[in-house]
């Protein structure tokens, strides 16, 4: 069957319903899934999306056909998926298109946790067995059975911390928003057995979207959140992407965290309790990261971005913690996977036994730490834009680990192309506000041509 290439992603598979991704194609993607790997039983999950019963039926019958048993997850989140892939030892495919608009869809496939299929490592091959549809010969017709991993899914998260450090009195007040996606139930349940006031913003997961998008990154998704949380006097907002693996927070104040600073404050926070381990971080992350995590005797190891390869470089490194700055938090007591709901469970913890204000934690690194944040341009020719970057920094220390980065005493930068769109996306960072402006405008203009 002919495809749109651009549905094989460099992480995972995902496009347009019905255009790009429709049934008969979620069919012969799970006859290939089964057949590359061999698999006898697949994990499958889906989370709310309006297309997600059928082309879960579809990917399932598929899998099936090719001689595999599915074990039905339910409508989960991303992170309760990858707990039952890990729990269980197998293969898994869930039904996401994570942040993405409702007109997408996709798959997330994992191998066997925490190695995920790739661009670089099975997801060509999937498109070349669909493209041709040259399956090997069943032995066997497939099963599938329905299977409920949600109260072990629970306690497992609330192993990771310490329980009975979150402070009783005054409760810490949390407002959470999970935008009608798939983190509303789960959170609402783990909540409810802390002594934590909490306040849920749109928990029902609901595929129409009926209140905003799904990327928090995105300010007018969280817009809501920062004015509760000022308004109210909570002590932290909690954001979501729409399936879950990607956690953002509000401060006290009612500012949005950058995710660099998160991955510096959790990554310092899990470095105390764990000295001398390895933490990862992303080529776009702010000095803040590696500041703080060698402040308490930490390592830092700086990987490209996504999170295929976070998790197999977590894995070879044993590292304790990862960050990534738009939001995907990695622990290695969650079987090297993202979560949203661990790092707001571990900032809940944080905050009782040191006692403070999510401010107070972020006042110093404001003060010393100015970033760009991410910056998307749009350009005709995204390797002659990174080009034109080289020969203007070439004075500077590069490297292309992912993109293109420099680095200056007083200011660095990466630029990297998009894997789906004629984008580039700069981060900069510099020592003062006025530097990272004025290198930030520069870079822009080269960029942009």
């Amino acid at each position: 069957m002919q495809v749109n290439p651009s549905l094989f992603k460099a992480y995972d598979i995902r496009g347009i319903y019905p255009t790009d991704l429709n049934e008969p194609i979620a069919y012969l993607i799970g006859r290939a899934f089964a057949a590359f790997l061999g698999a006898r039983t697949v994990v499958v999950g889906r989370d709310m999306r309006l297309s997600g019963p059928s082309l879960f039926a579809e990917v399932a019958r598929g899998l099936t056909d090719q001689g595999a048993d599915v074990i039905d997850i339910g409508m989960v989140s991303t992170d309760q998926y990858y707990f039952a892939c890990a729990t269980l030892g197998l293969p898994g495919m869930m039904v996401t298109a994570s942040h993405n608009p409702k007109a997408y869809n996709g798959f997330k496939m994992v191998k066997k946790m925490p190695y995920l299929l790739s661009g670089d490592a099975g997801i060509q091959d999937l498109r070349a067995l669909v493209e041709s549809e040259n399956f090997p010969a069943p032995t066997r017709k497939g099963r599938i059975t329905p299977r409920d991993f949600r109260e072990e899914f629970i306690q497992k998260v609330l192993s990771i911390i310490d329980v009975r450090a979150i402070r009783e009195s005054p409760r810490l007040k949390v407002i959470a928003d999970t935008g009608n996606g798939m983190v509303g139930p789960i959170l609402k349940e783990i909540y409810s057995r802390l002594p934590i006031h909490f306040t849920g913003l749109y928990l029902d997961p609901d595929g129409n979207l009926p209140n905003h998008g799904l990327d928090p990154l995105q300010p007018e998704n969280r817009a809501e959140l920062q004015a509760r949380v000022a308004a109210d006097s909570a002590d932290i907002g909690f954001a979501f992407d729409g399936d879950g693996d990607r956690f953002f927070a509000i401060d006290d104040r009612g500012g949005f965290i950058s995710g660099d600073y998160l991955t510096a404050i959790l990554g310092q926070y899990l470095l105390e309790k764990y000295p001398n381990s390895k933490a990862l971080y992303d080529v776009r992350a702010s000095w803040a990261v590696v500041d703080l995590i060698e402040a308490v005797g930490g390592v830092p190891l700086m990987e490209r971005v996504g999170h295929a390869f976070i998790k197999s470089r977590m894995a070879d490194e044993n590292a304790i913690f990862a960050g990534e700055v738009t939001g995907h938090y990695y622990f290695r007591d969650f079987f090297f996977a993202d979560s949203g709901i661990i790092p707001s469970l571990l900032i809940m913890e944080m905050l009782s036994k040191k006692n403070v204000k999510m401010s107070d934690l972020l006042k110093p690194l404001e003060a010393k730490y100015f970033i760009s944040g991410e910056i998307n341009s749009t350009v005709a020719d995204p390797k002659a834009a990174l080009k034109r970057l080289a020969e203007k920094y070439a004075d500077g220390d590069q490297h292309t680990m992912d993109g293109f980065s420099v680095t200056y005493p007083t200011w660095h930068l990466n630029v990297r192309a998009s894997n789906t769109e004629p984008l580039v996306r700069l981060n900069l960072e510099a020592k003062t506000k006025e530097e990272m402006e004025r290198r930030r405008d520069e870079a822009l203009a080269i960029l942009r041509g």
